[in-house]
């Protein structure tokens, strides 16, 4: 390649990177989402349960997985439960989904109870603040397209991510107030 097209080259990625990024937080503040119903009384989950190890996220209904899905979370998942604001990592513990919000700047977004009283109380001792906002979610508006090709990188600062699709499902199947289960492993009952 000549001198020429190198610089070419170089020109050109900083203005796509600065044009990606506009792009994103321009469809981070619109509406693109209008969800969905909640589904049967037979079709809601009573538990949801998340094995980080396996970066799975399970829906339960009496002690049974009804539905099984592969999740992204904070890149720096592996490195044990979340302790602070912007560590990367996802929380572990008993919580529940407590609020939903339906203007999310990701599609679709169910609030995770995250920090409890244990993890503030360790955040206060720590000398740290335990951040918050965990979510589930699917895929930052405008970028659905992506699907499960988000699989390949724990992307988040903490949260939980499924594609737009499975958002959709989740969001119809878990009403408010649903216990959640973030454990490092986890094994379904067979």
């Amino acid at each position: 390649m000549s001198r020429r097209g190198i610089l070419r080259i170089l020109v050109l990625l900083p203005l796509i990177a600065v044009a990606l990024f506009g792009y994103t937080k321009v469809m981070a503040r619109l509406p693109l989402a209008r969800p969905p119903a909640q589904a049967a009384q037979a079709l809601l989950a009573d538990h949801l349960v998340v094995s980080k190890a396996d970066r799975k996220l399970y829906l339960m209904q009496d002690g049974q997985v009804m539905r099984s899905y592969d999740i992204a979370m904070g890149a720096r998942w592996d490195e044990g439960a979340k302790q602070s604001e912007g560590d990367e990592r996802t929380p572990e513990g008993d919580y529940r989904i407590d609020w939903r919000n339906p203007q999310s700047v990701a599609h679709l977004s169910l609030h995770i109870s995250y920090p409890d009283a244990a993890d503030q109380a360790r955040a206060v001792q720590g000398g740290f603040d335990p951040g918050g906002n965990i979510m589930i979610h699917g895929l930052p508006n405008g970028w659905g397209a992506i699907g499960a090709l988000h699989l390949s990188a724990n992307w988040t600062d903490g949260c939980i991510a499924v594609t737009n699709s499975e958002m959709r499902e989740i969001w119809a199947r878990t009403p408010d107030g649903t216990p959640i289960t973030i454990a490092a492993h986890w094994t379904p009952e067979t």
